[in-house]
């Protein structure tokens, strides 16, 4: 069997579409596909003025897939019971990530070589979400 994890983010204030090109960016490139009520079958069924929130949202860079939403049965709220690990080829890269996530965001740990071989760090983008950035740089030590 074949599983793939991908996060599914919540967002209030309809800051769905706007999180989701600045992830893209972050991410440098990928795919954003962006459902609206207005233009979902359920519209008629919808409250008034609810067209433009996104129904459904989905980032799409190689094999990493983030999917996303304004409508929810309830209100957002932002914790710290979810985090989101993006493991890195390289370095370099992750590195690079790092810091466009961090603008405008909280740095919790910036990214370091860990005791077990691998680069780690940490950061709550402006939008509310963790995010752990991973690169294993040399084997784990045991």
């Amino acid at each position: 069997m074949t599983t793939k994890v991908s996060p599914y983010l919540r967002f209030n204030d309809m800051k769905c579409k706007e999180a989701f090109n600045f992830y893209r960016d972050c991410f440098g490139g990928g795919e954003i596909n962006l459902m609206t009520v207005g233009e979902s079958p359920m519209a008629k069924e919808m409250p008034p003025g609810s067209g433009d929130l996104i129904m459904h949202a989905v980032l799409k860079k190689g094999d990493m897939q983030i999917l996303g939403s304004d409508m929810m049965r309830d209100k957002a709220i932002v914790g710290d019971n979810v985090s989101i690990m993006i493991e890195f080829d390289n370095e370099k890269e992750l590195n690079t990530v790092f810091g466009k996530m961090a603008n405008g965001g909280e740095v919790f740990m910036k990214p370091e070589e860990m005791f077990w071989g691998g680069v780690f760090g940490t950061l709550t983008d402006k939008y509310g979400i963790e995010w752990s950035f991973h690169f294993q740089k040399r084997p784990m030590n045991k």
